[in-house]
């Protein structure tokens, strides 16, 4: 009896053995096995076309825009600034009192009158040597300075009026007939809306994206879209937002655009160029760089890259990665250098 239980523990202890010796042969083989070349899709690097598209906001201008403003103090003795109306250049919009200054001039013509004939009779004096040359340069220095102070007063009387710089509709009248108006007081505003502007900022990255002649889209808020194109470029950039203002033209605003309005500017500044694009996925984020894997007759080589656009799906590659490399596109987390990989399709 002592003998069969011998035999029974001994053939359980081999039993076990033999059991754990199978479960790390399976082991070992299932490491055999993960330790062999990772099967991977791969893609062929190529040049093409793209576009990346940038939205700002902007603002509609008026192609010419003025506040009416009195050049001297006055009191309003005719005004003629018509609500929302359109004037024509050189329109008489508002006349200040400027009776002293007329009184003024009118002195001034008297005294004209006889300068000139004193200059004309000591001219006279002067050719038949009955006169020296200090005494007619009095004259006419008199002469000369009270042609100087009419001058100066028919600027003056000028001040006292407010005229159309050039056509366009006028705004809405700001001051009543007799009142007392300073400099600083707007009459009314003037536009020119027959063509209109838009100002807009982009980040000072794109300085040398956008230039003079490129074409960009409006969109109004309802969504409606005018073509505009670049007139202008703002070559400092804004040190507080390092942003630069850029201007483009409209090219039809179909009357629905009034200066003021606020507006969405989209342009590509892109411009269609061409580069080496991948999926945003192939890119592997280290500290410091950031890598792609490479594969070459079938071995992994980790590449060293730089990016530069980066759009929703897919990323530029400025440097790194050559035309007619191929790259992994999936299994990149398994990929380590100089690893090997079998091929399964090479995806477009």
């Amino acid at each position: 009896m002592l003998l069969h239980t011998k035999f029974l523990n001994l053939f359980f202890v081999i039993l076990i053995l033999s059991a754990c010796n199978s479960g790390k042969n399976k082991k070992n083989a299932s490491q055999d096995k993960g330790k062999g070349p990772v099967s991977i899709d791969v893609s062929i690097a190529h040049n093409q076309s793209f576009s990346n598209m940038v939205e700002a906001n902007g603002n509609i201008l008026a192609l010419e825009s003025v506040q009416l403003k009195p050049e001297m103090n006055g009191r309003i003795v005719y005004l003629n600034i018509p609500d929302g109306k359109t004037v024509s250049e050189g329109t008489l919009l508002m006349k200040l009192y400027d009776d002293d200054l007329k009184a003024q001039l009118k002195k001034l013509n008297a005294q004209l009158i006889i300068a000139k004939k004193t200059e004309a009779r000591l001219k006279s004096l002067l050719l038949l040597n009955g006169l020296n040359q200090q005494e007619y340069d009095l004259a006419l220095t008199q002469l000369q300075n009270v042609e100087a102070d009419i001058d100066y007063t028919n600027a003056q009387i000028r001040k006292t009026e407010v005229r159309a710089p050039f056509t366009g509709v006028i705004g809405l009248r700001r001051v009543s007939i007799g009142a007392y108006v300073s400099p600083q007081d707007v009459l009314a505003t003037l536009q020119e809306i027959s063509a209109l502007k838009v100002d807009f900022v982009l980040p000072e990255a794109y300085a040398n994206a956008i230039g003079n002649g490129d074409l960009v889209e409006v969109l109004d808020d309802q969504l409606q879209v005018y073509n505009a194109q670049v007139i202008g470029v703002e070559p400092l950039v804004n040190a507080n937002t390092r942003n630069i203002q850029v201007r483009a033209m409209l090219k039809d605003s179909k009357g629905k655009l009034r200066p003021g309005a606020f507006v969405r500017v989209q342009l590509d500044v892109a411009k269609n160029k061409e580069a080496i694009l991948v999926p945003t996925n192939c890119i592997i984020p280290e500290t410091r760089f950031k890598k792609i894997a490479v594969i070459k007759n079938g071995v992994v080589d980790m590449r060293t890259i730089e990016t530069g656009y980066r759009g929703e799906s897919f990323v530029e590659i400025t440097s790194g990665l050559n035309i007619g490399d191929t790259f992994a596109v999936n299994g990149i987390l398994y990929l380590k250098p100089k690893a090997e990989v079998i091929i399964k399709t090479v995806k477009p």
